[in-house]
């Protein structure tokens, strides 16, 4: 089983909210996740809450196998969140 993680769309219409999970590869966007690992908030003003994560089951789902989508390493990397 290919696992991977990505964003879940959880906001309503143009009020963008997502839950940062792990998921199988296979499963649709808004599908279930095997472990919901944090939120982001896009129009969140405070820096520090724009992204809530527990950085300790990141790692442990990455030194399991799993790996982070195009998106999520790009937002990691904007804000700084993670590595």
């Amino acid at each position: 089983m290919a696992v991977r993680i990505r964003l879940n769309r959880i906001g309503r219409k143009n009020l963008p909210f997502w839950r940062i999970g792990v998921f199988d590869s296979r499963t649709r966007r808004d599908g279930r996740a095997i472990e919901n690992l944090g939120t982001y908030n896009p129009r969140a003003t405070d820096e520090s809450k724009k992204i809530v994560l527990k950085k300790d089951r990141l790692d442990h789902w990455i030194k399991q196998g799993a790996k982070l989508t195009k998106s999520l390493e790009c937002i990691f990397k904007k804000t700084k969140a993670y590595k």
